[in-house]
C-alpha cells in the first residue's frame, strides 16, 4: 500500500560492526518484491507502539537471528525520504549502529526475508556497491557509517 504524499512511516536501518571492523550484511531472498537477491543492512518498518530502537532490535532478531536486546545502539542519523528516483518511500529513516561479536543465525530468524549473511570490511561493501549488488539507497554507508569507531 502506498502512503499519500503527506503521510510518513518510521523505518530503521541497522548496521552491525564486529571487533574486526567488519559489518554484517544480508542478502535479500529471491521472493522479495523489491531488490531481490541484493545485499543490504538489516532493516524494516517500525511497528505501531514500538520505539525506533525497539524496532531496530526486533528487525535484527526477525531477519538474522541476533538478539541485540542487551546491546547499546547508537542512532547515527535521521532522514525524511520522499521520492527517490522512481520510488516513493514516504518514510522517516532512522539509521542505527551496533557493535556485536557473534554470528548471525538464520535458523533462529522468524522471517524468510534473508537468504544469507556475511561480515565484510568497508572496501568489500564498496565493491558490492560498485557492482550494483548492494541496494543503491545505502550509498550513505561510506560517508556516515564506515567512518564510525
Amino acid at each position: 500500500m502506498e502512503l499519500p504524499e503527506n503521510k510518513y512511516h518510521l523505518v530503521v536501518h541497522v548496521w552491525i560492526k564486529n571487533s574486526q571492523g567488519k559489518y554484517l550484511i544480508s542478502q535479500r531472498s529471491a521472493n522479495r518484491p523489491t531488490f531481490p537477491l541484493m545485499w543490504e543492512c538489516v532493516g524494516g518498518s517500525v511497528l505501531y507502539g514500538e520505539s525506533s530502537l525497539q524496532g531496530a532490535v526486533r528487525e535484527v532478531w526477525e531477519e538474522v537471528g541476533i538478539d541485540l536486546g542487551a546491546s547499546t545502539g547508537k542512532l547515527v542519523f535521521t532522514k525524511t525520504r520522499g521520492t527517490i528516483g522512481k520510488k516513493r518511500f514516504n518514510d522517516i529513516l532512522d539509521v542505527w549502529f551496533f557493535e556485536y561479536d557473534g554470528k548471525a543465525d538464520l535458523s533462529r530468524a522468524t522471517t524468510d526475508e534473508v537468504c544469507q549473511t556475511q561480515w565484510l570490511a568497508p572496501e568489500q561493501i564498496r565493491r558490492l556497491y560498485q557492482k550494483h549488488l548492494l541496494v543503491d539507497t545505502l550509498e550513505y554507508f561510506f560517508q556516515k557509517i564506515a567512518v564510525l569507531d
